[in-house]
Order: C-alpha cells, then sequence, then structure tokens
C-alpha cells in the first residue's frame, strides 16, 4: 500500500484521544433530525430528500465506533423515524439498524475526518438507505413501489455534500464538550 492509503485505512487506529459526545446533545440532535424529517416536508417538499437521521445515525456509529453502540442507535431512531412517517412501524428501523452497523464497522477501519472519505460515505449510505427502503418495501410488504435512480443519485449529492457540514458541526460540539 502507498503511504497515503495507510494514512486514510488506519489514520483511526493510532489514535489514544477519543472525544465523546454527551448524551443529551446526541438525544437533542436525534430529535431534531427525526422532526425535521418528519414535519419539514410538509412545508416545503424538495426537503423530503434530505435524510438527517441517516446522517446523524452515520455519525454517532463512525465516531462511537463500537457496533452494538451503532445498532442501537440505528434501532432507536429508526423506529422514531417509523412512528411520525406513513411506511409501516419497523421498516426504517431495519434499514438504520443495518446502516448504523455498517458505519460503525467502517469507522474502525477508516481515517473519518476526511472530508472526502465524509462526502463518499453520505452519499454512499444514503444510496444504500433508498436501496435497502426500496428492497424491503418490496420483498416484505409486497407493494409495488419504484426507486427513481437519477433522484437517488443527485439526493445522495446533496445528502454527502450535507454530510460534509453535519459532521464538521458534530465535531464542533464535542471537541468543546
Amino acid at each position: 500500500m502507498t503511504e497515503f492509503s495507510d494514512t486514510v485505512l488506519w489514520a483511526g487506529r493510532g489514535r489514544q484521544k477519543r472525544l465523546r459526545i454527551h448524551a443529551w446533545v446526541m438525544l437533542l440532535f436525534a430529535l431534531a433530525a427525526i422532526l425535521f424529517q418528519a414535519y419539514a416536508p410538509l412545508y416545503l417538499s424538495v426537503l423530503s430528500y434530505i435524510e438527517l437521521p441517516l446522517l446523524l445515525t452515520v455519525y454517532l456509529a463512525m465516531t462511537g465506533r463500537s457496533q452494538v453502540a451503532g445498532i442501537f442507535m440505528g434501532a432507536g431512531i429508526g423506529l422514531a423515524q417509523d412512528a411520525l412517517s406513513h411506511d409501516p412501524l419497523g421498516v426504517l428501523g431495519i434499514v438504520k439498524t443495518l446502516t448504523g452497523y455498517a458505519a460503525a464497522s467502517l469507522g474502525v477501519r477508516l481515517d473519518t475526518d476526511n472530508f472526502l472519505i465524509r462526502f463518499g460515505l453520505g452519499f454512499l449510505f444514503f444510496v444504500c438507505h433508498e436501496v435497502l427502503h426500496w428492497v424491503l418495501r418490496r420483498a416484505l410488504l409486497g407493494e409495488a413501489v419504484s426507486i427513481g435512480i437519477l433522484s437517488t443519485f443527485l439526493a445522495g449529492v446533496v445528502n454527502g455534500a450535507l454530510a460534509v457540514l453535519l459532521f464538521h458541526l458534530l465535531d464542533k460540539l464535542r471537541e468543546n464538550g
């Protein structure tokens, strides 16, 4: 491997100091993200493409670096989002649980402080979230839903850019908290 890839892949491993986020800050942001996801698209429909609960799940799972914690954070955020959405209870819970596990697994392996990696992870997790949501609705519920490939791709780019900004903001809260 090259020196750059060694730094990108293993820089998180050598850190001695891990900054933690307070539980009340985590709960406040989770509640705000879920309420935003539930009510903002009612006033401006284009905001339905922004998936703040997903991005928060990814951030918290990656910084916690524990697959079990990532599972529980994803399940909690997903079930709370299900409770306020039109989806059947549990669909987003399953999707966010799998996302939390995958994000925590990658958080151990990648240097997640790099903004290009953060953009890529935001994009990748959004696209995977949408595909998994589509598969679950078709396979488990038997619904005839379609997936818009272009709109999913464009929304993934927007969510990737938003991930960079949101992760930076949350990093600042961790440093000052």
